[in-house]
């Protein structure tokens, strides 16, 4: 799927200016709407590192009632979430009706980072996939939205991002020993994502992936496929 991609794809500034703020002004009016019918909304962010999930995220909430969403960052598991099933510190913060969600970073870890890394036997990750995948099911036979996006570079624009947040020091708080360590598996993260695309992109939740080289595409791309999936949805 990844290899399909046309990485070349953008906008300029002016397309960008005029296409975001008409999906964003789209995006208010259906918050209202899924509201008023009820409806959980899902949105998943997955990338590569330094691909723009958090320049997305803001896009998407930018003109949205603050009232009507939330956002859940999601790190390692620590404390109490590691005394539970992977999926159970998610679990908690899926949307109620009315109301939409949005994960920066998902439990699609179980079968990027911790697979790539070890941090699970072979057994639990590829267990993962039908788990993920009964989970899903089950929210979207409530009624629930869901949209999952990953945002895909090419290894030499990471590397060029990289280089610009260790020049910048209002940025390069982002970069760490971490991302360059998993920029040096770029090979196996490939591997695991394309898996993890393969087997669970479902017809009640399709995986959706964002040509992100640059980053006014990607972003508009983003925002007008969660008003595609709602528009979908509601009566």
């Amino acid at each position: 799927m990844l290899e399909k991609l046309d990485m070349n794809r953008k906008l300029s500034e002016k397309q960008y200016d005029e296409q975001i703020s008409a999906v964003q002004v789209r995006l208010r009016e259906l918050e209202f709407e899924v509201f008023k019918q009820q409806i959980p909304v899902l949105c998943m962010f997955e990338g590569w590192d330094a691909a723009g999930k958090g320049g997305a995220i803001k896009r998407v909430t930018e003109m949205l009632d603050p009232r009507g969403y939330t956002v859940s960052a999601y790190a390692a598991p620590r404390g109490e979430e590691k005394s539970h099933h992977y999926l159970w510190r998610f679990w908690r913060n899926l949307p109620r009706a009315g109301h939409m969600a949005i994960f920066d970073r998902t439990y699609y870890g179980r079968v990027l980072v911790e697979r790539v890394e070890k941090f699970c036997s072979d057994d639990e990750w590829r267990r993962a996939y039908s788990e993920i995948n009964e989970m899903e099911a089950h929210q979207r036979s409530y009624g629930m939205v869901i949209c999952k996006f990953w945002l895909h570079l090419t290894k030499e624009e990471q590397l060029r991002r990289f280089k610009s947040r260790e020049l910048d020091p209002y940025r390069s708080y982002k970069l760490t020993e971490e991302d360059w360590r998993n920029r040096a598996k770029w090979d196996e993260y490939f591997g695991a994502v394309e898996d993890m695309l393969l087997h669970t992109s479902t017809p009640h939740a399709p995986w959706t992936a964002v040509e992100a080289n640059n980053k006014q595409w990607a972003r508009v791309k983003v925002v007008k496929t969660i008003v595609e999936a709602i528009e979908k949805r509601i009566h």
